[in-house]
């Protein structure tokens, strides 16, 4: 029993990765059988809270304002009017005069949440009854709206959320943060799609019905949250409305950046995670791959045993991850990047860790903590 002892502990994050790949191929074979096939739905108002200047950022808005979709609005919203991003939109106005873009400028505060503060601002503006918040870094197809839209032909869906992923990386610290992309948050989101159903939005991209958001108490009920996104889908969910999961794929736009900026906002998710659900967050660690593998080496003092353990969870580990980069995400990332994958699995565990043992997060330049429940305060 002691020679099977490396196994075991391997053994969850092992089966955790194979369950991933069964939850995924479903989906993924729906979208591949049923891309292009949806037709236009209602008129769209696409709410764009912004601060500061990212990546590519007039490519990222420009994207939005080559849709092939007959009736919509794009509605920026920032704070003042000294921020650096307020010239680009102004050259986007500019350049695409024929689209029904607005920019709405006010810096009242409602909470700590200065993202949702925004949305609360340029909500008056919105002229439709299918609301889209995108995040500024954020790129789309011409098809966005078609495909994401088509869903709200069934009244009980009340909010449509996307996944995302990065195919262009600059060095190996993006490349680091793009493949928690691929390898962690795509497959836990297809597992708690298959076991559980979907009870919560992803930030990148979620279009409500005006409908379920003031069934919820629209935008403010969300501002003193720090996981607005997951806050804004389960309140939808548990207002009796159903979640989608886009076929769509929407593009995070990186910049190059450094190691530690990285790993700031890897662990604000972290933290964005274990308040938002606590339970299966701490859970989650029994699948993690790397501290299994290094419990197996140290249990077995570094035996052929434990060795052989580790390169089977790693073999496996390896081959789901190609299938979700090459197949189902379609990143490019892998096998160029596969062998920064146990650094990520080691980010990963370090960030789950670090996630318990305090309560600061830095975002945009602001320093909060995140109380029990995922509210915000700000640090002293």
């Amino acid at each position: 029993m002691t020679g099977l002892l490396p196994f075991i502990i391997v053994l969850p994050p092992l089966a955790y990765s194979l369950l991933s790949l069964f939850c995924a191929a479903p989906f993924f074979r729906r979208h591949n059988c049923s891309a292009g096939s949806h037709g236009e739905a209602a008129p769209v108002t696409i709410l764009k809270p912004v601060k500061g200047v990212d990546a590519e950022s007039f490519e990222n808005f420009a994207s939005f304002c080559r849709q092939d979709y007959s009736e919509f609005q794009i509605v920026f919203a920032a704070a003042s009017a000294d921020d650096p991003v307020v010239p680009v939109i102004r050259r986007l106005m500019a350049e695409f005069p024929d689209r029904d873009i607005d920019l709405v400028i006010d810096g009242r505060i409602y909470g700590p949440n200065y993202k949702v503060c925004n949305l609360i601002n340029a909500f008056p503006r919105a002229k439709h009854d299918i609301l889209i918040v995108c995040d500024s870094d954020i790129r789309v197809g011409t098809r966005f709206l078609q495909e994401v839209c088509a869903s709200f032909a069934d009244p009980q869906v009340g909010l449509v959320t996307s996944l995302y992923r990065t195919r262009g990386v600059h060095g190996a610290a993006t490349a680091i943060e793009a493949l928690g992309f691929t390898t962690e948050m795509v497959p836990n989101v297809m597992v708690a799609r298959r076991l559980e159903g979907l009870s919560f939005a992803l930030g990148a991209s979620m279009a409500v019905r005006r409908e379920a958001l003031e069934a919820i108490g629209g935008f403010p009920a969300l501002v003193d949250y720090l996981a607005d996104d997951y806050q804004l889908g389960n309140k939808v969910h548990r207002a009796g409305y159903r979640l989608e999961l886009s076929d769509y794929w929407v593009e995070s736009i990186m910049h190059r950046e450094s190691l530690d900026s990285v790993l700031s906002r890897q662990l604000r998710w972290a933290r964005t995670m274990r308040v938002s659900r606590p339970g299966g967050y701490f859970a989650s660690g029994i699948t993690q791959p790397a501290p299994a593998a290094l419990l197996a080496l140290l249990l077995e003092y570094g035996s052929a045993t434990a060795w052989g353990a580790v390169i089977l969870l790693y073999f496996v580990r390896s081959i789901v991850s190609l299938v979700y980069s090459r197949r189902f995400v379609r990143d490019g990332l892998l096998p160029r990047y596969l062998w920064l994958l146990p650094l990520r699995d080691l980010l990963s565990f370090g960030t789950w860790a670090l996630s318990f043992l305090g309560s600061r997060v830095r975002w945009r330049g602001h320093l909060f903590r995140v109380l029990p429940g995922g509210k915000l305060t700000e640090a002293e």
